[in-house]
């Protein structure tokens, strides 16, 4: 490869990356996507959580999970500001299978000097399948309530229409994340009166147990 092909190539790259959406910007949104209105339906309940084997992917940062989990709560709960805890909600990520459909497109990207992405034509995309428990625990650690969810993530990596391929794999985590607690908030709701009745007949917690782990 010549000096001046090398040149044009980085400036080709450097432009596909400028023309990219903020990845930044998608995080915060749906870290913060409950746009509901609270249902209060259950007490105060510390949060747990097990990342799993989200810890283990390239994209997902220790402290996305947490944020997620904890707006997730913020809808359930009836008076997050109260000083007492009826038990715990735990968050466990069973799987977080990452896979790069259309990865060989990186090659023919690269042949053509990256023309197909500066028409928006996608470089790749990363899809992350995660499923997740949320275990309600009761004050004497009890699991009273056990919930699953599955999301499946789709991120593309284009310009105009697309992320960055450093930023993307982060964001189809906490998509898929996202989309599988999607999946379990109704359950909850469906049973929040029960959950209820039986944490408060536990009565409230005496001590907080570790409320994150990135196992």
């Amino acid at each position: 490869m010549t000096l001046a092909y090398r040149f044009f190539f980085v400036v080709l790259a450097s432009v596909a990356l400028a023309g990219c959406k903020s990845s930044e910007k998608a995080i915060y949104g749906l870290v913060h996507a409950n746009h509901s209105v609270a249902i209060g339906s259950l007490p105060r309940l510390e949060p747990v959580i097990e990342q799993g084997p989200l810890s283990s992917t390239e994209g997902a940062q220790p402290d996305d999970a947490p944020k997620v989990f904890r707006q997730e709560l913020a809808y359930h709960m009836a008076e997050p500001q109260d000083s007492l805890s009826f038990g715990y909600a735990k968050l466990v990520v069973t799987e977080a299978e990452v896979t790069r459909p259309g990865k060989a497109l990186q090659a023919f990207q690269m042949i053509t000097m990256m023309t197909p992405s500066l028409l928006g034509i996608p470089l790749e995309w990363y899809r992350t399948n995660v499923k997740a428990e949320v275990q309600i625990i009761n004050s004497k650690g009890e699991i009273i309530g056990t919930y699953a969810g599955q999301g499946r993530s789709k991120v593309r990596v284009a310009m105009y229409h697309g992320y960055g391929q450093s930023k993307a794999p982060r964001l189809s985590d906490v998509q898929g994340l996202r989309l599988a607690l999607d999946q379990i908030r109704p359950q909850l709701d469906a049973d929040a009166d029960t959950l209820r009745q039986l944490l408060r007949a536990a009565g409230p917690s005496e001590e907080v147990i570790e409320t994150s782990s990135a196992e």
